[in-house]
């Protein structure tokens, strides 16, 4: 459907004609890890800055350092209120939704949520984005509720340097997750991994290889700047493009065409088969045009890019006793708003105030 097509039809169309499809709701902010790329709070992640690329002189990381506070409960969307926003957006036509946070395995019943939102009629595929550190628990809930595909975020196949990425030991939790998930048929299974120069980017065939072992969806994402101390530097990031040569050296690849334009890897399956890796490149190659997702934080706002500066308060229409059409009509006039790129790079590139944790992946 072209985009005067769609915008006919009632569905989300932005200025720059692209139709959204895929809505990020974000459950919580807090998280139970100290990721070095987005709650970077421990003193393994500062004496890696410290270490690397901080001026001479200085004793703290690159930037000024982002204020964290947690939202109170009062401020986060109940799961009833959240189900009514999904249900609004499918009729808006929104097709994909994942779910995130933070950890979105620390909110209280999650799998009452997934049990509310995977019955929205026109919701074709649910997911949910997880550390993993918990998973065990609620693995077998959430696939009875209604989760169809799950997502692992995993840096580091050393337990030492899993510890020093994500601040905690955990390694064995996470792998053990992703063969439950396997095992009770949340597939295809797929395991992100950040890749940081100096830190874990001689991992990069490690991780590769263990996807193949295990048939897994790899996706190797590019380092970007939304970590609380403001500490990224672009000399940290590893592109794409030398991940795909490094891996290309080592396993018979083979591409993956597919249709979907807005699809943020490009793809390569292992010759054999079994599994495939992919790589998204926010900052090297941008995929900005064919962007179709929207994302909820879990407070309630509205944010039409990951690298938005300002966000759109649904939360106080939701409590104020807006009818879902006076919903509806604020939404498509956010819509209308959705930044045609996220400007990485650009001089006049301002980092967001909220970090990761608190956007939803």
């Amino acid at each position: 459907m072209n985009p005067a097509g769609a915008a006919s039809s009632g569905l989300l169309v932005d200025s720059h004609g692209r139709v959204l499809r895929d809505l990020r709701v974000s459950i919580t902010d807090r998280c139970n890890f100290r990721c070095l790329y987005c709650l970077p709070e421990t003193e393994e992640a500062a004496d890696f800055y410290r270490n690397r690329f901080v001026p001479t002189g200085t004793d703290s990381p690159v930037g000024t350092p982002i204020e964290r506070q947690w939202k109170p409960e009062s401020k986060i969307l109940t799961y009833e209120e959240i189900a009514r926003v999904v249900r609004i957006f499918a009729e808006l036509g929104i097709r994909k939704l994942r779910l995130t946070g933070g950890e979105p395995l620390l909110r209280r019943e999650v799998e009452k949520l997934v049990g509310l939102v995977s019955a929205v009629p026109g919701i074709e595929d649910l997911a949910l984005t997880t550390n993993g550190f918990l998973f065990a628990k609620k693995a077998q809930a959430l696939k009875a509720a209604g989760l169809k595909r799950i997502s692992f975020s995993m840096d580091s196949l050393d337990p030492e340097n899993f510890k020093r990425m994500t601040g905690r030991a955990g390694l064995d939790e996470v792998l053990a997750g992703i063969r439950l998930a396997q095992e009770i048929g949340l597939n295809p299974v797929k395991v992100n991994a950040v890749v940081i120069r100096g830190l874990n980017d001689h991992e990069i065939e490690a991780l590769a290889g263990f996807a193949r072992e295990h048939d897994l969806s790899f996706r190797f994402i590019e380092f970007m700047p939304l970590d609380s101390k403001r500490s990224w530097q672009r000399d940290l990031v590893v592109p794409s493009r030398e991940i795909l040569q490094r891996l290309q050296a080592r396993f018979q690849l083979v591409p993956v065409v597919s249709e979907n334009k807005s699809e943020t890897a490009r793809r390569w399956r292992f010759e054999d088969g079994r599994g495939e890796i992919g790589l998204i490149a926010p900052v090297s190659e941008p995929f900005c045009g064919h962007c179709n997702r929207i994302r909820l934080t879990a407070d309630g706002q509205i944010r039409t890019c990951l690298f938005s500066l300002h966000e759109h308060d649904l939360r106080i229409r939701l409590r104020s006793g807006e009818s879902d059409e006076q919903i509806k009509g604020f939404i498509r006039e956010v819509v209308g708003h959705k930044e045609d790129r996220h400007h990485i790079g650009e001089p006049e590139f301002v980092q967001p105030e909220r970090t990761m944790s608190c956007i939803g992946g």
